[in-house]
């Protein structure tokens, strides 16, 4: 079995003296886990850091085997953005929640798209608004959505919170109010904790599994 993609890496860790195991979120295949020889060699290792956009060559005996990776740079993506330890801990928050949170070997294209459009916009003044938006958009394509400017939606609570299994969750004022203009530190940080009730309530307590430290990280920052 051979094809051909591109994808974002979302983890590695060693196999063998020479080579990693990969997980990649790929274009047109999804999540996927593989092999690559040499991979820990001086020459090679550069290239794999997380969140790094690379091509994928994949070669396996068989669907349902493990197979092994060859890869080559399409775009450092994290090295970008080593000065800034936000913007940095951002992308390893996005990489671990989609490691964590996707199913194997299942094509997103939405989630794809979006992500890229993240990773593409991290340059921009307002980067910790659009990271806090593409968490509710991913949070939509797997399958919770809530429209918070909805006031039918939140009329019983005043359109100021909302109830998630019998319990109630504070909108923050970054996504209840359109036109915000002065962002305080608080108000990022009330938006991340929403966020991170939505997932933890939706799919990571249902599933016995455990947050991101990264994405903790990421939320101390703004503390």
């Amino acid at each position: 079995m051979y094809w051909k993609d591109e994808g974002y890496l979302l983890s590695k860790n060693n196999f063998d003296e020479n080579s990693i195991i990969i997980e990649t979120f790929t274009n047109d295949h999804g999540k996927y886990t593989g092999i690559v020889y040499g991979g820990s060699s001086r020459k090679q290792k550069k290239n794999f850091q997380i969140g790094n956009k690379i091509l994928l060559n994949w070669n396996s005996k068989g669907e349902n085997k493990i197979g092994y990776f060859s890869t080559e740079l399409i775009k450092p993506i994290s090295p970008l953005f080593f000065h800034s330890k936000e913007k940095s801990i951002s992308i390893l928050a996005a990489s671990s929640i989609l490691r964590l949170l996707l199913p194997e070997r299942q094509i997103n294209k939405k989630i794809y798209d979006s992500l890229e459009e993240f990773f593409n916009k991290l340059t921009y003044k307002n980067w910790i608004k659009l990271y806090i938006l593409w968490e509710l958009s991913l949070i939509k394509e797997l399958g919770f959505e809530i429209d918070i400017l909805n006031k039918k939606f939140n009329k019983s609570l005043d359109n100021k919170s909302i109830i998630i299994n019998g319990k109630s969750f504070k909108i923050p004022k970054i996504l209840s109010e359109k036109n915000i203009v002065n962002v305080k530190k608080s108000d990022i940080r009330d938006a991340l904790i929403f966020n991170r009730n939505l997932l933890n309530e939706n799919f990571i307590i249902p599933n016995n599994l455990r947050f991101p430290m990264s994405r903790n990280i990421l939320e101390k920052y703004y503390t």
